[in-house]
C-alpha cells in the first residue's frame, strides 16, 4: 500500500472533522553551513505542532538548477533532502510556517534562481490540487527535479506523482539523464530526525 492509497485519517477536534494528509516537502540548501541550514529547517518544521514526522531522505548534493531557457546565476552546490509528514493543519497554515522559516534562515528572494541559504517547497499535500500561484500543488516542477525524485523515491518509492507517474520510475529516469542535474548521495553527511 502507498501513501496515496491510504485513507485519510478523520478526528474530530472541537466538533470538526480534521482531515489527516501526508505532505512531502524538498529543502535544499547551498549558502553558509549548508547542513547546518537544513537540519535547523527540520527541526523548525516539527517544533510547533501540527506536524507528524515519517522520513527523512539521505543528503543528496546536486548543481544549481533552473527550467531549460533560463539563466543560473554563479553560486555552489546545494544539499538537498526530502522530508515526508502527517498533518492535519490546512495547507496555508503549512506554507506560512514555510515561509518563516525560510525566512528566519535569511532567505533572500532578490535573484530568481539565485543561491540561498535555504529553500522549502511544498511537493504533494495529500490529493489536492490547488492552482493557486501562492501554492500550486502538486508542485508545477516536482517531475523535472531529480534532486526532489531521487531522495524522495529513497523513502516512498511507489508513491504516485500525480499525473507523472511512480516517484520510482520518474526518479530512476532522471538519474539515467545525468548531465547538468544529476545529484550525489552524501553518504558522510547525516541528519538528525526530530524528536
Amino acid at each position: 500500500m502507498t501513501a496515496s492509497d491510504r485513507m485519510p485519517d478523520r478526528t474530530a477536534t472541537g466538533g470538526h472533522m480534521l482531515v489527516q494528509h501526508r505532505v512531502v516537502f524538498s529543502l535544499g540548501s547551498n549558502l553558509g553551513d549548508r547542513l547546518d541550514n537544513l537540519q535547523e529547517a527540520v527541526d523548525a518544521l516539527f517544533d510547533a505542532p501540527g506536524l507528524d514526522f515519517v522520513a527523512c531522505s539521505p543528503v543528496y548534493e546536486t548543481p544549481p538548477f533552473a527550467p531549460p531557457g533560463e539563466t543560473i546565476p554563479e553560486q555552489g552546490d546545494y544539499l538537498n533532502i526530502v522530508v515526508v509528514a502527517d498533518t492535519r493543519l490546512p495547507p496555508e497554515n503549512l506554507l506560512e510556517r514555510v515561509l518563516n522559516i525560510e525566512n528566519s534562515l535569511r532567505r533572500v528572494r532578490e535573484v530568481r534562481w539565485g543561491p540561498r541559504t535555504l529553500d522549502i517547497d511544498i511537493v504533494v499535500f495529500g490529493d489536492i490540487s490547488s492552482d493557486d500561484p501562492d501554492l500550486t500543488l502538486p508542485h508545477p516542477r516536482a517531475h523535472e527535479r531529480a534532486f526532489v525524485l531521487v531522495p524522495w523515491a529513497d523513502i516512498e518509492p511507489d508513491v504516485l506523482l500525480p499525473g507523472h507517474g511512480r516517484v520510482g520510475d520518474l526518479a530512476e529516469a532522471k538519474q539515467a539523464e545525468g548531465g547538468p542535474s544529476a545529484v550525489r548521495r552524501r553518504s558522510d553527511l547525516t541528519l538528525q530526525q526530530p524528536a
